[in-house]
């Protein structure tokens, strides 16, 4: 019985929702993210959050991924059935691509 249950358990886990706000990162992300970010090399995802996340109204914050090889976070959303990617440098916090609408 406690392996269906830990079987049950592994299920609901891996089809729950991402975490409030949609954010999502790979582990090695993190930690990549986390180390540039105590190092000073990258802007905390928050203040970048902050920049985007205005200018995507009636949008679906899906998540975010980073690049720790060249400093560049990627957001994505979700709009009219459209992903849309963002692309922002981790250092200054400016735009520097985005595809979709």
């Amino acid at each position: 019985m406690s392996m269906l249950v830990s079987l049950l358990l592994g299920l609901a886990t891996a089809a729950a929702p991402p975490p409030p706000g949609g954010v999502w990162m790979q582990h090695v992300d993190q930690r990549e993210a986390w180390r540039a970010r105590r190092e000073g090399r990258i802007l905390p995802l928050k203040d970048i959050e902050g920049r985007v996340l205005p200018t995507m109204r009636g949008s679906q914050y899906l998540g975010v991924d980073f690049d720790g090889e060249r400093g560049i976070y990627t957001l994505k959303f979700l709009r009219d059935g459209t992903v849309i990617w963002i692309e922002v440098d981790g250092r200054s916090g400016a735009i520097i691509g985005r595809t979709g609408n």
